[in-house]
């Protein structure tokens, strides 16, 4: 990628949701803040998850939705199921997200949150990278 720098940012706790199997950060104005520091104006940003294990998603934050989820994941894949988290993993796909930015700004849907999730429910020290 020409002229693309990478930046990785540490994630101070902004908790979206914690639950007892899963766990979501917001990490929107973290990601915001880091483009519109961006050499470029408009791209695409990389963001990915470099502890595992854990992904970036783009959603809304709505609580309700991510007990769904919860419940959901807990179905398919049972608490006591040999590394789970990498089998959620496999089935989730990608632990990164593309975004768009336009302006030095994010290209997002007026509720759409970048969200770093975590499937062992505790949320820690974390840190994404971002290539734009």
């Amino acid at each position: 990628m020409i002229g693309a720098a990478v930046t990785s940012v540490e994630i101070p706790y902004s908790i979206a949701c914690a639950l007892p199997t899963l766990a979501v950060l917001d990490i929107t104005n973290d990601v915001a803040r880091e483009v519109a520091g961006q050499p470029a104006a408009n791209g695409i940003a990389y963001v990915t998850a470099t502890s595992s294990p854990w992904l970036v998603r783009v959603s809304e934050r709505e609580t309700g939705f991510f007990h769904d989820v919860e419940e959901m994941l807990s179905r398919l894949v049972p608490l006591t199921t040999p590394e789970r988290e990498r089998v959620l993993l496999a089935l989730l796909g990608p632990r990164t997200e593309q975004l768009p930015f336009s302006a030095h700004r994010l290209c997002l849907g007026q509720w759409q949150r970048i969200l770093l999730v975590g499937f062992n429910g505790t949320p820690g020290e974390h840190q994404v990278t971002i290539v734009g």
